[in-house]
């Protein structure tokens, strides 16, 4: 279903922001990288990694995620985060993930994503709102 295999892996750097931080979320008082945005950027690259071995028509969705964040980083500074296929299995994809700071790491785990057809997908969804 995917070219994708083990030991493959993709990088995503950013910026930290303001808007980035868990003041301005919400999920906590300060001004560091938040605890749900290093997620959300993990799930990015691994994402960003399977579309690229997806046939059209092809997406991902995330299913788990079991992250652990050690590190604070401030607003300005960059991160650089990567996700490695450590397996692949039918339509689930598992990741390892990890964020860094300046080559310190700030975040690691499993992350974990099934391949769907997004129109099946789509239509699944409008059936389900039909039965409310």
């Amino acid at each position: 279903m995917s070219g994708l295999t083990k030991g493959m892996h993709k990088e995503i750097r950013t910026t930290v922001t303001r808007e980035m931080t868990a003041k301005h979320i919400g999920s906590g008082t300060a001004e560091v990288l938040s605890t749900p945005t290093m997620i959300l950027l993990m799930e990015e690259a691994a994402r960003k990694l399977a579309e690229e071995h997806l046939p059209e028509g092809k997406t991902t969705v995330g299913v788990a995620v079991n992250v652990k964040h050690v590190k604070a980083v401030p607003v300005g500074e960059e991160v650089v985060v990567r996700a490695e296929v450590m397996a692949v299995e039918g339509r689930r994809i598992m990741y390892w993930v990890e964020a860094r700071w300046g080559g310190r790491l700030i975040g690691y785990g499993y992350h974990e994503r099934a391949i769907i057809d997004v129109e099946e997908f789509t239509k699944k969804l409008e059936d389900e709102k039909k039965k409310k």
